[in-house]
């Protein structure tokens, strides 16, 4: 490719809107250009990085046995109907109708589509297993469309579903779909990691997501450096402390706390740790209130919360219903003295481990220390996991501490079971003519995101720093005077065609620029090899080779020059 006969357009500021790093480079680099709120268009250079990406997720996907297909990025209303999902997807579902007057929506995801399509065309046990994936434009309506195309309202994704005639069969691929993704982003050159996290909307008995670790990432990650367990901390479990409850030493008290309405407020008046204090979060669930107590340096996990019996659509309590039920303002409110026959007390289990604790008094401007269980108020009705596990906390598997990092997530499977099979009754016949529900799994990756996610991995100061797989292109020829010298031009042309030749992806920028914004422009769009043509290294029988990564060049001989770079570029292939 010749930059001349191609389209670049780089900036050297991003729009005021771009927030990210990654949004403001993908704008200053040309890869994207914003139509509307969440939606992007993928310009020629952008586009051949999205191209690599599909290209080893297909290729890896084919090799694992998936059979690709293309399913309607439009949807019938009556299909997800049949699902009870038109109703409870949301807002983010975006419903059109057609000229009848007929409900239809753009797909955010195709459960529905593809069950519909096993429903129809899977009749035997011997047409089992069988994986179908595509890679498909979604449309979700995000309520705060925000970062490029980390969070678009339109996005390129891969999706798979697997049909089963039962358990076992599904746990056998749902573990070759697992080592397939770590191949994809192994070979993508992405530092990620596979985390154990919940199903959402989705559904499903079990799923596993892929992140790519990032400080920017919106996910936390709880993981064990000393073991191989890693979990969303929206999933890792908080274990019980190792020691039992001590014994009472304080006598129940009230103390003045006239402004003090946060823990951390309570504990810096009374000179203690924040981990003596309690706080009492206050939810309603099946028109009934319930209180969660968890420690004051704690913060609630409501993904497990709503795990436990009764709370599965649990809200919180408004201001009315709080003072209804406390006679008290929120900020002071806390367990002794409730009415047990009308309010149930769950307690996480680090709170049912604690003596002489400090919470809210259930009176303004008043807070109540010295609290027991057992002596000052009942045990919990229920002790629970409900609480974000932190740094330091005994790993689930026993095998170490835990630690925190930040992941962007850009790949989740799921074990989905019958939960789509049921609603649509997808059926086979088992070896004895027995009509049996299909199982299945889901296994979607992010393929636009991954862009973005790759470039909040790597960057500098001087722009993208691309995995050497997915990058617009491989390497740059950068020829310094092209148009006042021959010598510069035929040894550019020269190096060019050889590269051509040996299947590099090879950029000659063969415009008449100062070197600096050649230079710029090549760091800034992620190449990760240059070579550099120049009278002066000629006259010495030399080119420059320089790597993305490198902080100078290295002379290289002219005459050796096309065998060390393929060498060089194979040889990162290989690696990646």
């Amino acid at each position: 490719m010749r930059i001349s006969r191609y389209f670049l357009s780089t900036s050297k500021e991003a729009p005021a809107e771009a927030e990210l790093l990654s949004h403001k480079l993908m704008l200053r680099a040309g890869l994207i250009r914003r139509l509307g709120s969440g939606l992007y268009t993928w310009m020629p250079l952008g586009l051949r990085v999205l191209r690599k990406v599909e290209a080893i997720v297909r290729e890896e996907m084919n090799r694992a046995g998936a059979l690709e297909l293309l399913m309607p990025a439009v949807q019938p209303a009556e299909l997800w109907a049949e699902t009870g999902r038109w109703a409870v997807f949301g807002p983010q579902m975006l419903k059109i109708k057609d000229r009848h007057q007929r409900d239809f929506c753009f797909g955010p995801t195709h459960e529905e589509v593809i069950t519909d399509i096993a429903r129809r065309e899977i009749r035997s046990y011997r047409q089992l297993p069988v994986n179908f994936y595509q890679v498909q434009t979604k449309f979700r309506d995000e309520i705060r469309p925000r970062f490029g195309v980390m969070r678009a309202r339109e996005f390129t994704m891969k999706d798979a579903y697997s049909f089963h005639p039962n358990e076992e069969s599904l746990d056998e691929t749902y573990k070759v779909m697992y080592a397939t993704y770590s191949r994809i982003f192994t070979r993508l050159g992405l530092k990620f990691r596979a985390v154990a996290a919940d199903t959402g909307a989705i559904g499903g008995s079990g799923s596993h997501e892929f992140h790519v670790l990032a400080d920017s990432g919106e996910d936390a990650i709880a993981f064990c450096p000393d073991s191989d367990y890693a979990a969303n901390v929206e999933m890792a479990e908080a274990l019980a402390p190792a020691a039992a409850r001590p014994a009472a030493t304080e006598t129940m008290r009230d103390v003045d706390t006239p402004k003090q309405t946060t823990c951390q407020d309570v504990a810096a008046l009374l000179g203690i740790s924040l981990q003596q204090t309690v706080k009492l979060i206050a939810v309603m669930a099946e028109e009934r209130l319930h209180v969660l107590l968890i420690r004051g340096d704690h913060n609630l996990n409501e993904v497990k919360t709503s795990k436990i019996d009764g709370l599965a659509d649990f809200r919180f309590a408004t201001d009315e219903e709080i003072r209804a039920a406390f006679a008290c303002p929120p900020g002071f409110l806390g367990p002794v003295g409730l009415d047990r026959s009308k309010i149930r007390v769950i307690a996480d289990r680090t709170v049912a481990t604690m003596a002489d604790f400090v919470c809210g008094a259930n009176k303004p401007k008043f807070h109540t220390a010295g609290v027991n269980w057992g002596r000052d108020l009942p045990e919990p009705d229920l002790v629970a996991d409900i609480r974000n596990v932190v740094e330091g906390d005994a790993s689930p598997d026993n095998n170490g501490t835990l630690e925190i990092c930040r992941g962007i997530e850009v790949g989740h499977i799921f074990k989905l079971g019958t939960k789509y099979s049921q609603a649509l009754d997808a059926r086979y016949l088992d070896d004895n003519g027995k009509s049996l529900l299909l199982t299945m799994g889901c296994y979607g990756i992010g393929v636009s995101r991954i862009v973005g996610a790759a470039i909040e991995q790597g960057n500098d100061e001087r722009g993208i720093l691309f995995p050497q797989s997915i990058a617009p292109f491989e390497l740059a020829i950068v020829p310094l005077g092209l148009k006042r010298s021959d010598a510069v031009r035929e040894a550019a042309e020269a190096l060019y065609t050889e590269m051509v030749a040996a299947g590099i992806d090879v950029v000659l920028d063969d415009r008449d620029e100062r070197p600096g914004v050649m230079f710029a422009d090549m760091e800034l769009v992620g190449v990760p090899h240059r070579v550099v043509v120049s009278d002066r290294g000629l006259k010495e029988g030399m080119l420059e080779y320089q790597s993305r990564t490198d902080a100078t060049g290295t002379k290289i001989a002219q005459v050796e020059a096309a065998k060390f770079i393929e060498e060089k570029i194979k040889g990162c292939r290989n690696s990646d």
